[in-house]
C-alpha cells in the first residue's frame, strides 16, 4: 500500500473513499499543518459525508458536536507555513487497517465503510480521544453502516426529500418543502434558533434594497472569515419571519444550500450541475411565495478542473432572467478565484462589503448574544468578561476577524466554567492525571535494578507520596461541593415549580390551594434553600462560582496561545509606568534609548497619536552589538506579551529593485503571486507586533517608497489588491550610519542633555546625506545607542549567566561565579567597536565549552553547584 512515509496509492479505493483521503490532505494544507493525521481524516468524514453523520448518530455520537471537537483539536496543532503536508505514520496504519477490512469483507475496493471501521479502532491520539468520549470503540460502527447505503441512494438518485411542513409553510406542496440539499432558514428563525443580529443595520437595509431592485437583485456579501456574513443572512430570515420587510418579500423563503452535501460524492462530470439544476427547478416551480437560494462560500461551487465552468454556465441565465434570486457570500480571496474561472458571473451580482466591527461594535454584539450562551451553559457572563473577550481576541487571535473570534473565545470560556462548576475541577483533574502518570512510570521501573533506575524510581515515589494525600483531600472536597450545588439546584427548581403552581391556583381561584402554597409550601422551600446556601458558603461554594470573569477569558486564551494570563490582565497604566524598568532588565547601558522608546509608546497608548499611523516608528542608530535588536525583542515582549510577536526583515536581502517587490508580493499572473508579500502578510498574520527592518540603509530606494506609505498612512496594498493594516504595529529600523562618530565621542557627553543633543545633531547631518528628507520627517524618533562601557558589560554578564543557568536547569546543576571570574569575562569580552558580542563568545569559550566536555565525561552529578573562579588568569571549576 504505502511506498514511503508521505506517498500512498489509492488505486484500490472507491471514488468516495479517495475523495475523503485526499480531502483530509486538503484540510491539512489549508490549515498549514505539517502532517496529515487521523484527526484530519475524522474531520473530513464528518464535514463532507451526510451518511457518515448518520452512522455516528446511530452509534450514540452527535456528529455536529464531534465535528466541533475535531475542529478545536485541529486549531491547537502547530502551523508550518509553506510546508507540504505528508501522511503521518498513524494515518498510514489506519489506511492499512482499512485495506485489511476490505479484504476480510471480500470487497474489490476499499470504501467509506472500511475507513469507518478502521477509524473505530483508533484508541490513541486526538481522534481516538474524541471517539472514546462517546464510547466508540472497535466494531462500534459495524451495525450502523446501512446508513451509508441509504445516503448514497438518496444522493445518487438526486431525489427531492419532502419534509414535514414547517409552521406557516402551508401544508404539503407548500414553499416550506425543501430538497435534500437545502434548509429553510425562515422556518428555523420562527423556531428561535438564531442569535440576534446587532450593529449591522446599514448592511441589512442595503441587503433589502438590493433584493427590491428590478435588475441585478442578487446580493453578494463579501468579507473576511468571521465578520458576520452568515449572521447578516440569519438576520434577514428573522426579519421575514417577523414580517418586518417590504410587502414583496413578505412570506418569502430563504433556502440555504448545503454546498458540502452538493459536492460530496459527485463522481461524474456534470453531476454537480445536475443536482443544482434539480434544486433550482424545484424552487422555480413553486409559485406560492418568493423563494431565494442562499449559497454560502459561493466560490466552493467553482471547483478545480472543469467543474466551475459548468456551474457558471448554469447560473448565468438563471441570474440574468431573475426567475429565482440568489444570496451568496464569499471572501475577497474567493471572489478572486471566481473571477479567474468566470468573471461574467460576478457582474450579475450586487456586492455588499462587510468590514470587521471595531471594539465598541463587537462589544455590543457580544452583549446582545450573551444571554443565549448563559442559557446554554447555565452560567452568568459579566460585562468584564465580554469586554475582555473582545479586546483579547482582537489583540491575540489574528487568523479570523471580529466578532467571530470573540464569540468563540466567550463560548469556550463559558464551557470551561461549566465544566469547572459541574464536573471535576481543573486543578484536581491535573493532579489526578499526574498521579496516574507517576504510578505508570513507577510500575515500568519496578523490575529495573540499575543505579539510575533506582534513583529515578525513588524520586517518582517521593513525588507520588506528596501528591496522593492532596488528591484524596481534593476529591472529597469536590464531591461535597458537587453535592451541595446539586441540592441547591434541586431546591431552586422546586421553588420555581411552587411559584408556577401558585400562579395557576390564583388564576383558577382555588383558595385552599393558594393558602397552602403561600403559608406552608413556599416558606418551607425558602427555609431549606437558605440552609443549603449557608452549607454552600461553609464548603467554599460562592454564589458567584458560575460567573464568567475576565480571568476566565484570559485563562482560555492562555490555553490557546500559551501567553501567561497575568501578562494579559496586567493593568495598562501600571504596566506603562513601569516600562523603563522592565525594558532595562534586558537592555543594559542604553538608558536614554529606553527612555525615548517608553515616552513614545506611552504617548501612543493614551491616544495622543494619529490612530491611522503605527503606534510608533523609530530609527535606531549605533555600533554593532550594543542592543538595538535586543531592545526590539524586549519591546515586543513588553507590548504584546510575546517575544515572537516580532517580524524581522534583513534589508540586505532587498538591495535589488526586483527584490523590493517581494515585500508586497507579485501581482496576479506572475510567479509566486499566491504567496503574498513578506511585509503585508506579516502584518496580516500578526496585526499587533513589532516590525524590525535591520540595517535599513542597505535597502533599495523602492523599499523606502513603500515604507513612506506605512509610516504615513499605516496601511499598504499588496500585489493582489488586499490592504494590510499597520496601525497596531511598532516600526523599528536599525542602521549603522554614524557608528564611527559614536565610537569617537567622549563618554562624558552622554551624561548631559546638551551633550546628547550635540551627538544627535552630528548624526542627523550624516543621516540627511543618506536618507531623503520626507523619509526622516515621518519617523517619530531617532534613538541613538552609545558604545558599551565595562560597567555595562558587567550587567550583561549577569543576564547571560542567567540564560546559561536556565540551560543547565534540566540537569539540576547550578553555576556560581566569583566577582573575579565575572570581571575576567568582562576583560576578555571588552571591544568597544563590537559591543556585547565578544562577551558572548568569551562565555561560550571559557564556560560553556569546558562545562559541555565535563558533562559528557560524567563529571557533574544532579544537584551539584559548580563554583567558577580565576587562578593565574585561567578559569577554575570546583564542584561543591
Amino acid at each position: 500500500m504505502a511506498e514511503s512515509q508521505d506517498t500512498i496509492h489509492l488505486d484500490r479505493y472507491t471514488q468516495d473513499a479517495r475523495q475523503i483521503v485526499s480531502g483530509a490532505q486538503q484540510v491539512a494544507d489549508e490549515r498549514q499543518h505539517q502532517e496529515v493525521s487521523t484527526l484530519h481524516l475524522l474531520y473530513r468524514l464528518l464535514e463532507r459525508d451526510r451518511g457518515v453523520g448518520e452512522v455516528f448518530r446511530r452509534a450514540g455520537a452527535d456528529p455536529n458536536e464531534a465535528l466541533s471537537l475535531a475542529d478545536a483539536s485541529l486549531k491547537k496543532l502547530p502551523k508550518h507555513p509553506g510546508a507540504v503536508a505528508y501522511l503521518s505514520a498513524r494515518l498510514l496504519d489506519l489506511l492499512g487497517r482499512a485495506e485489511r477490512e476490505a479484504t476480510r469483507d471480500k470487497a474489490k475496493s476499499v470504501g467509506v465503510e472500511h475507513l469507518l471501521n478502521a477509524l473505530a479502532q483508533e484508541i490513541r491520539g486526538p481522534a481516538g480521544d474524541i471517539l472514546s468520549a462517546y464510547g466508540i470503540g472497535p466494531g462500534a460502527f459495524r451495525p450502523h453502516l446501512g446508513a451509508l447505503e441509504a445516503a448514497a441512494r438518496e444522493a445518487g438518485a438526486g431525489a427531492v426529500v419532502v419534509n414535514e411542513s414547517s409552521p406557516g409553510a402551508g401544508g404539503a406542496g407548500a414553499p416550506g418543502q425543501a430538497t435534500g440539499f437545502v434548509r429553510d432558514l425562515v422556518a428555523d428563525a420562527r423556531q428561535g434558533r438564531f442569535d440576534p443580529v446587532i450593529g449591522r443595520d446599514l448592511e441589512a437595509r442595503r441587503l433589502l434594497q438590493i433584493l427590491e431592485r428590478r435588475a441585478k437583485n442578487h446580493p453578494l456579501i463579501l468579507g473576511e472569515p468571521g465578520v458576520g456574513k452568515t449572521a447578516l443572512i440569519r438576520g434577514l430570515a428573522e426579519r421575514i419571519a417577523r414580517g418586518d420587510v417590504p410587502s414583496n418579500l413578505a412570506g418569502a423563503h430563504l433556502y440555504e444550500l448545503d454546498t458540502g452535501a452538493l459536492v460530496a460524492g459527485a463522481k461524474l462530470r456534470g453531476e454537480i450541475e445536475q443536482r443544482l439544476k434539480q434544486i433550482v427547478d424545484k424552487l422555480r416551480a413553486d409559485q406560492s411565495a418568493e423563494s431565494m437560494l442562499v449559497v454560502e462560500d459561493f466560490d466552493a461551487l467553482f471547483g478545480q478542473g472543469v467543474t466551475g465552468a459548468g456551474v457558471g454556465e448554469l447560473l448565468k441565465p438563471l441570474l440574468s432572467r431573475g426567475e429565482i434570486r440568489i444570496i451568496a457570500t464569499s471572501t475577497p480571496e474567493g471572489l478572486r478565484k471566481i473571477n479567474e474561472r468566470d468573471s461574467s458571473i460576478v457582474r450579475r451580482f450586487s456586492t455588499i462589503t462587510l468590514e470587521a466591527p471595531g471594539i465598541a461594535q463587537a462589544t455590543e454584539i457580544l452583549r446582545g448574544i450573551a444571554t443565549k450562551y448563559e442559557a446554554h451553559h447555565r452560567v452568568r457572563i459579566g460585562e468584564s468578561a465580554i469586554a475582555a473577550a473582545v479586546v483579547l481576541a482582537k489583540r491575540y487571535i489574528s487568523d479570523r476577524a471580529l466578532p467571530d473570534t470573540a464569540v468563540d473565545l466567550l463560548d469556550e470560556t463559558s464551557a470551561r466554567k461549566r465544566v469547572e462548576v459541574d464536573g471535576v475541577p481543573a486543578d484536581l483533574d491535573l493532579l489526578s492525571r499526574r498521579a496516574e502518570s507517576l504510578r505508570a512510570q513507577i510500575a515500568a521501573l519496578a523490575d529495573d535494578d540499575d543505579k539510575l533506575s533506582v534513583q529515578t524510581r525513588g524520586r517518582l515515589e517521593k513525588e507520588l507520596a506528596e501528591i496522593e494525600p492532596r488528591v484524596q483531600e481534593m476529591r472529597t472536597r469536590a464531591a461535597s461541593r458537587q453535592g451541595v450545588v446539586a441540592a441547591i439546584q434541586a431546591i431552586r427548581k422546586e421553588l420555581v415549580d411552587a411559584q408556577a403552581a401558585l400562579k395557576v391556583a390564583q388564576r383558577d381561584r382555588v383558595f385552599a390551594r393558594i393558602g397552602e402554597l403561600e403559608h406552608v409550601t413556599l416558606p418551607e422551600i425558602a427555609r431549606r434553600l437558605q440552609v443549603a446556601e449557608e452549607a454552600a458558603q461553609r464548603e467554599g461554594v460562592a454564589s458567584s462560582s458560575n460567573a464568567v470573569t475576565e480571568g476566565d477569558v484570559a485563562a482560555t486564551l492562555g490555553d490557546w496561545t500559551g501567553i501567561p494570563v497575568a501578562k494579559m490582565l496586567e493593568g495598562e497604566a501600571e504596566k506603562l509606568l513601569k516600562m523603563e524598568g522592565r525594558l532595562a532588565q534586558r537592555v543594559v547601558g542604553q538608558d536614554e534609548a529606553v527612555r525615548a522608546i517608553s515616552r513614545a509608546v506611552r504617548r501612543g497608548r493614551v491616544g495622543l497619536r494619529d490612530p491611522g499611523k503605527p503606534i510608533g516608528s523609530f530609527l535606531f542608530l549605533g555600533p554593532s552589538g550594543v542592543g538595538k535588536t535586543e531592545l526590539a525583542k524586549a519591546l515586543a515582549e513588553f507590548l504584546f506579551d510575546d517575544e515572537q510577536a516580532m517580524t524581522r526583515l534583513d534589508m540586505s536581502e532587498f538591495m535589488e529593485r526586483h527584490m523590493a517587490q517581494r515585500l508586497i508580493g507579485a501581482p496576479p499572473g506572475y510567479a509566486d503571486s499566491e504567496q503574498g508579500g513578506f511585509l503585508t502578510e506579516a502584518a496580516r498574520r500578526r496585526p499587533y507586533s513589532v516590525l524590525l527592518f535591520d540595517e535599513v540603509e542597505k535597502a533599495h530606494a523602492d523599499v523606502f517608497n513603500l515604507l513612506l506609505q506605512v509610516l504615513d498612512d499605516g496601511r499598504l496594498t499588496d500585489g493582489r489588491g488586499r490592504t494590510a493594516d499597520f496601525s497596531n504595529t511598532v516600526v523599528i529600523m536599525t542602521s549603522n550610519i554614524g557608528s564611527k562618530r559614536i565610537l569617537e565621542t567622549d563618554a562624558r557627553l552622554w551624561s548631559t542633555e546638551d551633550g546628547r543633543e550635540a551627538i544627535r545633531d552630528v548624526l542627523l547631518e550624516e543621516l540627511r546625506g543618506f536618507f531623503r528628507p520626507e523619509f526622516l520627517n515621518r519617523i517619530d524618533d531617532i534613538v541613538t545607542f552609545k558604545a558599551l562601557s565595562k560597567d555595562d558589560l558587567r550587567g550583561i554578564v549577569d543576564i547571560q549567566l542567567r540564560r546559561l543557568e536556565r540551560l543547565l536547569a534540566d540537569k539540576e546543576i547550578k553555576l556560581a561565579l566569583t566577582d573575579e571570574a565575572k570581571s575576567r569575562l568582562v576583560d576578555l569580552g571588552y571591544e568597544p567597536s563590537l559591543g556585547a558580542r565578544p562577551l558572548k563568545r568569551a562565555i561560550t569559550k571559557e564556560l560553556q565549552n569546558p562545562l559541555a566536555e565535563e558533562l559528557l565525561a560524567g563529571g557533574y552529578k544532579s544537584g551539584q553547584v559548580v563554583q567558577v573562579d580565576v587562578k593565574d588568569d585561567r578559569f577554575s571549576f570546583v564542584k561543591a
